[in-house]
């Protein structure tokens, strides 16, 4: 008769036991809450940087927002340069600015 106890039994939905679980959670894991701010640990190109997006949605507005990982910028002796949208968002700033400089150094207001 237990046998078919065991074949009658209802499986309910119930919080896992933390304990048994092999891996650990996201809040376990210390992830950002972006997946997209997360920097690789291993070494990637210019162009494999380029391709990653930080955010692909909709904002609060309804419209779609696509923000890349890195922004390339081109430095003063040619190379490209990957920033980080997130830990390099000064150097961004800086590089803006500069764009924003005629060849003597003066503000251009558009």
């Amino acid at each position: 008769m237990t046998d078919n106890n065991q074949e009658n039994q209802i499986d309910q939905p119930v919080s896992e036991d933390t304990h048994l679980r092999q891996e650990p959670n996201v809040k376990e894991r210390n992830l950002t809450a972006n997946p997209g701010d997360v920097i690789s640990d291993e070494p990637q190109s210019i162009e494999e940087k380029s391709k990653q997006v930080a955010v692909d949605s909709p904002d609060i507005t309804g419209d779609h927002i696509t923000v890349p990982t890195y922004f390339v910028v081109d430095e003063p002796d040619g190379e490209k340069k990957a920033l980080h949208h997130v830990k390099d968002a000064e150097e961004i700033s800086d590089v803006i600015r500069q764009a924003r400089m005629d060849e003597n150094g003066n503000r251009v207001w558009w």
